[in-house]
């Protein structure tokens, strides 16, 4: 077969006619499928993209057979630090860079033969994109979702740039790997902490896989406790939230957070210099770092002391780098008897350990003893279970108005300041008499510059560039400047999938009514690297657009599929150090890029992924050939349903080829598409068996080809549409419904029965579908194979599970 030539035409066919483009007419019907925003590499698509891209398109051409109105689009997320680091080290300008990439994918794409619709392509540094995403900012900014702070971040030296918690992996940048620093910096925040209870209750409502609903629960890491106020001696006063009052009793020190403000008050002068150099090695710790389990606790004395609303003990405060002040109050307090931390930090430093917890059922219960227990040594509070005691210790604080109950949450506003070039611009002016001045939404886009100076010194290199940060205020006219950072490209895609159906809309970012009735988006497809980040932020726009009355629905993508990773030859992650890469062109180029789905789709589980085997490749093209010889058969053949033979030879075929349409149906819809392509060759297999019978109906056999051929039609869509038409059909058989299987086909008249005598396989008997346990035991002692292994004896038992087994007990 000539590969090319068949994917040419039906790539030209499908665009000619528009199949692949959305009707609005039919959105009762809608299917959204997307697979996640594709960053414009310099590279050719990689494997990666394949992998998500191809298969994905399989399941959207499934259900468009299924009769959805299936809309697939495509675009780019084409801002970010990549094209600008590249430009650093080429000269070529970010720009010039990635237009020329997204040309190049946009080819590679197309050529793949997916089902996408090109009229709704967004590209998210086009001016059109981000004058968009500019709005959503200032929706936020009026609705006070959007601020501006001083605040220790994330920073990465070799960035240059602040990068969010989320962007934060073991300590390191998940860009360049280098070690992240924390600094203070003035930036912008989105208040995703006002959604985190309705994001954590509604991850209930998703269809989404189980591990990443816990790693988003422990992300947003809601805890219930209270929060208790200390004195200090030198009249100042701090918060505790505990999850564990009923352990206030065994109170023997507090922690502040090095970078609390409190710390520079209250040390004293013999202390100032230690704390101010374990203060400065803080800083230079990633939050990561600080919270291990592996890493030593450390902390230095202030010299300070705080009291104990409960007793009026006198505690000494310490500072320590486990704690951190962007998490609860950035203090904690410290009971050692019934904390594993605080135990290790109070043996270190010898402060003391008093137990005020024991066991209720008199099992172990040696210091540190953290489980829940009865309060003892407790004063007033004394025999309370750990339960009561957290309700009783926190209540007799609110009444000397020292503590109430509280719910925290371990999630954090999110970061949106980049200090780098290649950005979506903030559109905010910065005037000395009006302070913070929204860009006028009639003058959006507020576009980035081209001639600028973009090697980074740690500033973002629009400050530099004169023309473009000096600008009058426009509330009062005077001298003022524009914000000089850009915004997080998480920004730009947290709202993409709003923008796919109003791609071509310049009046608005999306409309309303239209919006409403094509999203949420049905399944969407992509890495679970973006558990916390991507698919969080997009959570909370949706959720804070909807509060605003621009959207009716609560969540952006009701079903999600992570896709597993293909891995090299010799089983480790591809990677030009290894030398173990595979290009995908090199296989299109000599077998199409049907044969190469076909490998994806049946040589791996999609969601675990697997080693490549070259050795596939060559097992769909022997596949396919075979396929294509019993199409090349049967296409003069023009007695499809007339057909009137029904003997064993076509019930057999019968039942195979509708367990097939039951089980691919099945199989399809779960992303199985492995196990889908197991069952399609078995079904030619049957089809191959039937064909070598000299009974053959030829018309019966050409009516089960047909149904083969859309069987696999969403894997091999080229091929299938020219076997298709082949066999006397008019195209598309995208336009053809996706078969059905009649039940009645699915019960065989008879069944293979296996025979065990004393638990030994001995034999099979085939027997009535409906007969009787008396009958199948005559079948079974008539049977001459059978009775050679009884010997004249009479069988002790005999058990009979009828289309299964019979088990012999002699």
């Amino acid at each position: 077969m000539n590969y090319k030539k068949i994917e040419n035409k039906w790539q030209k066919y499908w665009e000619d006619n528009d199949l692949h483009k959305f009707d609005p007419k039919n959105i009762d019907r809608k299917h959204y499928v997307l697979e996640m925003f594709s960053y414009p590499s310099g590279a050719n698509l990689h494997i990666g993209h394949w992998w998500n891209f191809g298969l994905s398109d399989s399941y959207a051409r499934f259900k468009k057979m299924q009769g959805y109105e299936v809309f697939q689009p495509m675009g780019f997320d084409s801002f970010g630090l990549p094209a600008e680091n590249y430009a650093i080290k080429t000269g070529i300008h970010p720009k010039d860079s990635t237009y020329q990439n997204i040309a190049t994918m946009e080819r590679q794409i197309k050529e793949m033969g997916l089902m996408i619709d090109w009229s709704a392509e967004i590209i998210t540094s086009d001016p059109s994109y981000y004058r968009w995403t500019q709005w959503l900012f200032l929706q936020l900014y009026k609705h006070e979702l959007a601020y501006q702070k001083d605040a220790p971040v994330n920073w990465c030296p070799s960035c240059n740039t602040v990068i969010a918690n989320e962007q934060v992996q073991n300590g390191e940048c998940e860009r360049c790997h280098n070690i992240v620093e924390r600094r203070n910096m003035t930036q912008w925040f989105f208040k995703i902490t006002n959604y985190a209870e309705e994001l954590l209750n509604d991850l209930e409502k998703l269809d989404w896989p189980e591990k990443t609903k816990i790693m988003q629960t422990n992300w947003i890491g809601k805890s219930v406790g209270g929060e208790i106020e200390f004195d200090t001696e030198s009249g100042h006063s701090f918060r505790v939230f505990t999850t564990r009052a009923d352990t206030l009793p065994g109170l023997s020190f507090v922690v502040l957070a090095p970078e609390h403000p409190l710390v520079d008050v209250i040390t004293t002068p013999e202390q100032k210099q230690v704390v101010q150099e374990y203060k400065k090695q803080a800083l230079m710790t990633s939050e990561i770092d600080r919270l291990s389990t592996a890493k030593e606790k450390s902390g230095v004395f202030t010299g300070a002391y705080a009291i104990s609303p409960l007793d009026n003990k006198r505690v000494p405060v310490f500072i320590a780098d486990y704690v951190l002040y962007t998490y609860g109050t950035g203090a904690v307090m410290g009971v050692p008897a019934h904390d594993e931390r605080d135990f290790v930090f109070a043996q270190k430093y010898n402060l003391p350990i008093t137990r005020v917890i024991k066991s209720a059922d008199g099992s172990p219960d040696e210091l540190p003893y953290t489980e829940y227990g009865v309060m003892t040594g407790s004063g007033m509070f004394d025999g309370l279970t750990s339960e009561e005691g957290q309700l009783k210790v926190i209540e007799y604080l609110r009444k000397i108005n020292k503590g109430e109950q509280k719910v925290n949450y371990r999630l954090r506003d999110w970061s949106v300041s980049r200090q780098r070039f290649w950005g979506c611009p903030i559109p905010i002016i910065h005037c000395q008499d009006c302070g913070a001045v929204p860009v006028p939404e009639d003058q959006l886009p507020v576009e980035l510059p081209y001639d600028v100076n973009f090697t980074p010194d740690g500033q973002s290199p629009l400050k530099r560039h004169e023309a473009y940060i000096n600008v009058k205020c426009p509330a009062c006219n005077k001298d003022a400047k524009r914000d000089p950072d850009t915004l997080d490209t998480f920004v730009c895609s947290s709202w993409y999938f709003l923008r796919y159906p109003n791609a071509s809309n310049d009046k608005a970012a999306f409309d309303k009514e239209f919006t409403n009735k094509i999203m949420p988006v049905d399944k969407y497809i992509g890495g679970s690297e973006h558990a916390v980040g991507h698919l969080l932020y997009s959570r909370f726009i949706v959720k804070a657009l909807r509060d605003m009355g621009y959207l009716d629905f609560d969540e952006p993508f009701l079903s999600l599929v992570h896709q597993g990773m293909i891995l090299g030859p010799d089983g480790y992650r591809m990677s030009k150090s290894r030398g173990n890469t595979i290009n995908p062109d090199d296989y299109i180029r000599v077998y199409g890029s049907d044969i190469f789905r076909l490998y994806l789709a049946f040589g791996f589980n999609y969601i675990d992924g697997g080693p490549w085997s070259d050795e596939g490749i060559r097992a769909m093209v022997r596949f396919s050939e075979r396929v294509d010889r019993i199409v090349q058969k049967y296409k003069d053949c023009q007695t499809e349903t007339d057909s009137k033979v029904y003997n064993d030879a076509e019930k057999e075929l019968d039942f195979v080829t509708h367990n097939t349409i039951k089980e691919v149906r099945a199989d399809y819809q779960s992303f199985s598409f492995n196990t889908a392509m197991a069952r399609i060759m078995e079904l030619v297999n049957a089809i191959y068996k039937y064909d070598s019978l000299p009974e053959a109906d030829q018309g019966f056999a050409k009516g089960a080809i047909i149904t083969l051929i859309k069987l696999l039609a969403p894997l091999a869509p080229h091929l299938c549409e020219e076997w298709y038409e082949m066999l006397g059909n008019k195209p598309s058989i995208f336009s053809q419904s996706f078969p059905e299987y009649d039940e009645s086909k699915l019960v065989k008249d008879k069944v293979e029965i296996a025979v065990q005598i004393n638990g030994k396989l001995r034999g099979a008997v085939v027997t009535p579908s409906k007969a009787s346990q008396e009958q199948i035991k005559q079948i079974v002692f008539q049977n001459p194979q059978i009775a050679k292994y009884l010997e004249g004896k009479t069988p002790k038992k005999v058990i009979v599970i009828p289309r299964r087994i019979v088990n012999i007990v002699l």
